[in-house]
């Protein structure tokens, strides 16, 4: 709780600090009455984003720098080695705080996302988790949904049944949300939480905001969050971190699920050429925040932001995504100014066991941190994944090759072939209700197909490749609507993505051009798109609602609702084994 006015102290404006190494700690001001200064109380922030559920392994390499200018994969994650890996830095500290910056749940791993991410709660428990900030995912099982996985029981809000292998009791954590409001102006879940630490003179207090992003609504389902809206960022962090200063915070912690990228070598703990969102949200931040924990980009840095804007002096951390990375930060704080006087930070790699990747075997790096799978926590996974095993293992067909998702710089905003294979699926699984074409959104897909060596495809593959249990959408477009939409993956509000088009649609995108105007040469079968002429187009049912802000699908002209994107993708398998990864270009720049 917040203390009274006795407690206030006076705060001097925030002085700039260095990531590495920090600041010494600056002469003591106002209330100090002894001669000698009291020495800093130091606070351990142990913080990760983008967790998704990844109970087990994801397969996925981090990676780092070799020391050559070049990097070096290197597998990691786990719940079990974050679980070793978040003990191992908490025993560092005297004090600590272990928090997140949402998406623990949501386009999860399939022993997770069957039970409703119950087990990636349960996971979160265990590794003493304090406080999460709501992400978008976080809403896709919709706002009941939610309070549920905060408050625990049975009650069954969508059409997979909760409790299946055990009682779920909830979330010891604390959810927060600060800018995420109901009908009658509260928000949804607490805006902040407060620690403390210490007796005393060296008594001090931490306060910890979070908040999603303001653009949640266009990647979820409207439906979910009905009666919800999602503010500003900078108001709603400047407005509580205020209050928990006068209120006698010594330090302010904000876990914000908004991020951003950054170019040169990979690097989890760079921050060269920052760009993204969250830029523009730190610029308007008024004196008072210390640290901000991001997340949402699914990219690692440490950035001391004081480098980029000297007026805004605070410490900037990512984690990546999937528990491959953990962050640990260090602030120093003087309890008699009431203030932090130096702050640090470092990603640390959550090594797992080797495997094998279709580029060759990744091997663990013996200059890096080996942590051994905590066995409560690698047998509560265990339970959940025997319980998945006969879903996750069963066959459904075989592929010719990889398919992978295209990547610039590392951002996955093109379909590539398995983009294109997910669209020919769909447009042949809705040739019924009249398709002529089909386009799948490549942010909506989680993770690539390698199948084995005969080619074989297991449920568990396609479920990780598209984990979202969307069901298909055909509707009547135009062609004016069709350019329309297609030109709103470049304008500009919000991440641009090339939506992967099915087999005999091809467009041409020259960004180059203004907004409005760069999607040219547009054609079916060769033929170019008639602006005036209606044609019959499938999407999923989170493109179809407008999502990823292609608003122009939300129109739903003489829509017609199909099976689920999982059923049509296993179909498309099952019919040509092994079915040809096609890897033509579909979109041309």
């Amino acid at each position: 709780m917040i203390e009274s006015a006795n407690r206030r102290r006076r705060f001097s404006a925030l002085l700039p600090v260095l990531l590495l190494p920090a600041l010494a700690a600056c002469g003591a001001q106002g209330r100090v009455t002894s001669t000698a200064p009291t020495a800093p109380v130091t606070i351990g922030i142990i913080a990760l984003n983008d967790f998704h559920g990844a109970l087990e392994p994801p397969r996925t390499a981090v990676l780092v720098p070799d020391g050559k200018d070049d990097a070096r994969p290197v597998p990691a994650g786990g719940a079990a080695w974050l679980a070793s890996a978040v003990d191992s830095l908490r025993a560092q500290y005297d004090h600590s705080a272990t928090v997140a910056a949402g998406d623990l749940i949501g386009a999860s791993q399939i022993a997770s996302s069957l039970f409703l991410d119950e087990p990636a709660i349960g996971v979160m428990n265990r590794i003493g988790l304090d406080f999460n900030a709501v992400g978008n995912h976080e809403f896709d099982s919709g706002t009941d949904e939610l309070l549920r996985k905060q408050s625990g029981g049975c009650v069954q809000h969508t059409a997979r049944k909760p409790c299946q292998v055990e009682r779920f009791t909830g979330a010891s954590f604390r959810f927060l949300a600060a800018s995420t409001y109901t009908a009658d102006g509260k928000t949804l879940f607490p805006a902040s939480g407060l620690r403390t630490y210490g007796k005393g003179k060296r008594r001090v207090e931490v306060g910890f905001i979070g908040l999603t992003l303001k653009g949640t609504p266009d990647l979820v389902s409207p439906d979910g969050i009905r009666g919800l809206t999602f503010g500003d960022e900078a108001d709603a962090i400047n407005g509580e971190a205020a209050r928990l200063r006068r209120g006698g915070a010594d330090a302010v912690v904000v876990m914000i699920h908004q991020g951003g990228y950054t170019s040169g070598r990979p690097d989890p703990g760079g921050c060269e050429n920052l760009t993204g969102s969250i830029g523009p949200i730190l610029d308007r931040l008024e004196p008072g925040v210390d640290v901000i924990v991001s997340g949402h980009t699914h990219w690692a840095y440490v950035c001391d932001y004081s480098a980029i804007n000297p007026a805004r002096p605070v410490l900037l951390t990512s984690a990546g995504m999937f528990g491959q990375l953990v962050t640990d930060i260090t602030l120093q704080i003087d309890p008699a100014q009431g203030r932090v006087v130096s702050k640090r930070a470092r990603n640390v790699v959550v090594q797992s066991d080797p495997y094998v990747s279709p580029r060759g075997p990744v091997e663990t790096a013996a200059d890096l941190p080996r942590f051994t799978p905590r066995a409560d926590v690698a047998a509560y996974v265990g339970k959940y994944v025997e319980a998945a095993r006969d879903y996750a293992q069963r066959p459904v067909g075989r592929l010719s090759g990889a398919a992978t998702r295209a990547e610039v710089a590392g951002i996955g905003n093109q379909g590539g072939p398995l983009g294109n294979l997910i669209a020919d699926a769909q447009l042949a699984a809705t040739a019924g209700a009249g398709a002529q074409i089909a386009f799948m959104n490549p942010f909506g897909i989680r993770a690539p197909l390698n199948p084995a060596a005969d080619g074989g495809l297991t449920f568990g593959a396609i479920y990780a490749a598209q984990p979202f249990n969307n069901t298909l959408i055909t509707q009547s477009m135009t062609g004016a609507e069709l350019k329309a939409v297609l030109e709103q993956g470049f304008d500009d509000n919000g991440p641009h993505q090339v939506l992967a088009p099915s087999a005999g649609f091809a467009f041409k995108l020259d960004r180059t051009r203004p907004v409005g105007d760069r999607v040219t040469a547009i054609t079916l079968h060769g033929q170019p798109i008639d602006p005036a002429a209606s044609y019959r187009i499938t999407t999923n049912s989170f493109l179809a609602g407008g999502g990823d802000s292609f608003s122009v699908f939300a129109r739903q002209r003489d829509a017609v609702t199909g099976m689920s994107d999982l059923d049509a993708l296993e179909a498309w398998l099952k019919a040509v084994p092994p079915r040809a990864v096609p890897m033509e270009e579909r979109v041309t720049r």
